[in-house]
């Protein structure tokens, strides 16, 4: 292979990524940034880890995500989240949220395992020396 060659492939490929990124960020109905649900297993996995790992790029912005409700009690706290799919609907990702309003649990949430659609905005607090970050939900519904 020629040095042209070998350099024009990783630059193709970062740029067809580059804009499947830029579809995953624009706003579908004014109100969302990055919509996971019309995204590919491959896409939505690359979008999460690329928002774990790059999260000051991605705060404030508003997600829409479906998947699986699940809660996790860790530390005497109940925490919720909504797994998404990952690569070959393999290694799904909780993504943690918080339900904005009065919400009792478990009243007010759905059964685990069903499957859920949350509209929220990315954010941040700080604790145990490092930052962790969950979603602002304003919407969440059950999709049936």
């Amino acid at each position: 292979m020629n040095a042209k060659r070998a350099i024009t492939l990783p630059v193709a490929i970062l740029s067809l990524i580059a804009i499947f990124f830029a579809l995953g960020c624009s706003p579908t109905d004014g109100s969302v940034d990055i919509d996971l649900t019309a995204l590919s297993g491959t896409l939505t996995y690359a979008k999460v880890y690329d928002m774990m790992n790059n999260p000051s790029g991605y705060l404030g912005k508003t997600v829409k995500a479906s998947g699986p409700y699940v809660t996790s009690d860790y530390g005497g706290g109940l925490y919720h989240f909504v797994l998404v799919e990952g690569i070959d609907s393999c290694c799904p990702e909780g993504l943690m949220f918080i339900w904005d309003g009065d919400h009792p649990y478990p009243e007010s949430y759905p059964e685990e395992m069903t499957e859920i659609e949350i509209v929220g905005v990315f954010r941040s607090y700080g604790g145990f020396d490092f930052e962790y970050y969950y979603f602002d939900v304003g919407e969440l519904s059950v999709l049936g």
